[in-house]
């Protein structure tokens, strides 16, 4: 069965371990990828309790030696000295952290782009580019804060319990006070808190919804300007973005609680301290000083409790994006049949280049099969042209052959050999493919012309295939030539990109040309080049190329008619017109239009 979508993720065969499925996101194992820079700022973060938790009895202290008539010297420059070095070390432990949070979010980052390139083509569509990209903005974001967040939240609790036991040995019965109000407030907090990961993985979705199609909008922006769609085109975005602001305000109506009840809660906490502390003042069983200490104390407690009921926050939303970043980790990728060959095997000198016997395929989803049990096979060299009225299954034959997708049932030789016996690494490697799109990559020129070769093309075989298909020219013109950066500023036009993409098939050493509606954009002068590449290619390669123009079809030795998903008949071009009705139809009918 058609497995694009689905299966079991396999360890890689032979020499290609970059198909291994990568290990999902573990914020443990990510807290300890950098142990030294982790282990400083956790030590800096330390010290600078130490020093928080020192200073009020050092203020203690002062306050004692002014009741008594002493000068405060030694313990105002020790309250000086905590202060300064407590923040200092705070600075430096805050940067440390950041450090490694925003190595964290670029090891995620990378792991999610490259994981995301070796998907199918069917899970991409599926998953749309717009919440994928979604997963390596925002959510590697909140990953990132997790760092900050598991370091605070032990060094909160840490500083918590020990204020509170230096508070016990100050006055053990306003410990108590403050012990139950806070009691009170963790409750509240907590049940805030169960409601926020659900929220901020809706948030996430709602992004990733509106990133979709944003792109995919802007991606169509002359058609949308072509036929006057930009209010069409903006309602359904700002309906997607309505969606995002009903639960971005959800989000932030428990967000907001949380400030709200801890500070309704420390205020409690306040007052019952100073009724409870000034009771026992006046009954003479605590002292001013220590009074000021217990205070200064219960002050500096209350921004950690803030900072535990914060952080527990911000790690639901943390842990809501590691299990999103895992959905996309989990999908199967792109992997060797079963039955694929450690090693790449040996194509047959005399096979032929492609044979498909009693094949269908069903897109996912679909009802109708595109394919229903088609068989033909092509020369070893030649050009072969696979015809048919739109709808016919043509595309979906190339993309059979270059398995992007696998078939339902039947099979498919490749130079000699079932492709699910060729390393997909291999196979492609033997096949060169030109889409209808004629896509080029974000790189320069250069990069793009040299797809698949690792760079090894001089800068003599690119004039060659540049001369050959009318393009040296239009590069030479470019501010850097070769190295122009393309897709941007210095892009390329349609039929300037068509070129481009022969170009490279041109200098590919694949032993299989696919040309998915190669001619379309072509005009008649550019058109005869391409015939000349085309020519070229075939002396020594098979070509099959998906064509709807004449010229084509006439020049091929083999012609494969093709309606509904079947074929109905294959032969040379006169042969087909003698004997094949729905052929000499489809003649006939771009014979009308040429006129």
């Amino acid at each position: 069965m058609a497995d694009q979508t689905a299966g079991t993720v396999r360890p890689a065969r032979g020499h290609d371990t970059s198909r291994t499925a990568p290990a999902p996101v573990r914020l443990r194992h990510e807290l300890g990828a950098e142990p030294g820079r982790l282990s400083a700022a956790i030590l800096f973060a330390l010290v600078a309790t130490a020093a928080t938790l020192a200073l009020p009895l050092f203020v203690q202290e002062v306050i004692t030696d002014l009741s008594g008539s002493r000068p405060p010297r030694a313990h105002v420059v020790m309250m000086c000295a905590a202060a300064v070095g407590g923040a200092v070390t705070q600075a430096l432990s805050g940067f440390l952290l950041a450090r490694v949070g925003e190595r964290l979010a670029c090891r995620v980052r990378i792991r999610i782009m490259e994981y995301s390139l070796r998907l199918p083509l069917g899970v991409v569509k599926a998953q749309g580019t717009g919440d994928l990209a979604a997963r390596v903005t925002s959510d590697a974001l909140l990953l990132r804060q997790v760092v900050d967040i598991a370091t605070q939240l032990p060094l909160a609790a840490l500083t918590v319990a020990a204020t509170l036991a230096v508070m016990v040995w100050i006055d053990w019965v306003l410990t108590l006070v403050t012990v139950g109000a806070l009691a009170v407030l963790t409750v509240l907090i907590l049940l805030i808190l169960r409601r926020m990961k659900d929220n901020v993985s809706g948030q996430q979705v709602a992004i990733g919804q509106i990133a979709q199609r944003f792109t995919a909008n802007l991606d169509a922006l002359t058609t949308i300007k072509a036929y006057r769609a930009e209010a069409l085109a903006a309602g359904a975005l700002a309906a997607d973005a309505e969606r995002l602001r009903a639960v971005s305000l959800e989000g932030a109506r428990l967000g907001a609680m949380i400030p709200a009840v801890l500070s309704l809660g420390n205020q409690f906490a306040m007052i019952a301290v100073i009724l409870t502390g000034g009771a026992r003042l006046a009954a003479g069983d605590l002292s001013i000083a220590a009074f000021t200490a217990f205070l200064l104390y219960l002050l500096q407690t209350i921004p950690y409790v803030s900072t535990l009921a914060t952080g527990f926050g911000r790690l639901q939303a943390g842990l809501a994006a590691r299990d999103r970043c895992n959905e996309l980790l989990l999908l199967a990728p792109e992997t060797d049949p079963a039955g694929a060959a450690l090693d790449p095997p040996t194509p047959l000198p005399d096979a032929p280049s492609v044979i498909f016997r009693s094949v269908s395929y069903t897109h996912p989803g679909a009802d109708e099969a595109a394919l229903r049990g088609i068989s033909f096979s092509t020369a070893r060299t030649g050009l072969t042209a696979v015809v048919g009225p739109s709808g016919a299954g043509k595309s979906t034959t190339l993309s059979l052959i270059d398995r992007f997708i696998r078939p339902s049932s039947g099979s498919i030789t490749v130079l000699g050999h079932d492709t699910r016996h060729w390393p997909l690494d291999a196979l492609r490697a033997r096949i060169a493919y030109v889409d209808q799109e004629f896509t080029l990559l974000e790189a320069t020129a250069r990069e793009n012309l040299q797809l698949g070769r690792d760079g090894r093309a001089s800068d003599a075989e690119l004039a060659a295939a540049l001369d050959a298909v009318g393009l040296a020219e239009d590069i030479t013109r470019l501010p850097q030539g070769l190295d122009t950066p393309l897709g941007r500023e210095s892009d390329l036009s349609g039929g300037q990109r068509q070129r481009m993409a022969l170009a490279r098939a041109l200098l590919s050493d694949a032993d299989i040309v696919l040309l998915d509606e190669p001619t379309s954009q072509l005009d008649g002068l550019n058109e005869q080049r391409f015939r000349a590449v085309v020519s070229d290619l075939a002396a020594t390669r098979a070509v099959i190329v998906v064509a709807h123009r004449l010229s084509t079809v006439q020049e091929a030795r083999h012609v494969i008619m093709m309606s509904d998903g079947a074929v109905l008949d294959a032969g040379d071009h006169p042969t087909l017109l003698r004997r094949c009705v729905p052929y000499r139809a489809l003649v006939a009918s771009q014979s009308v239009a040429a006129r």
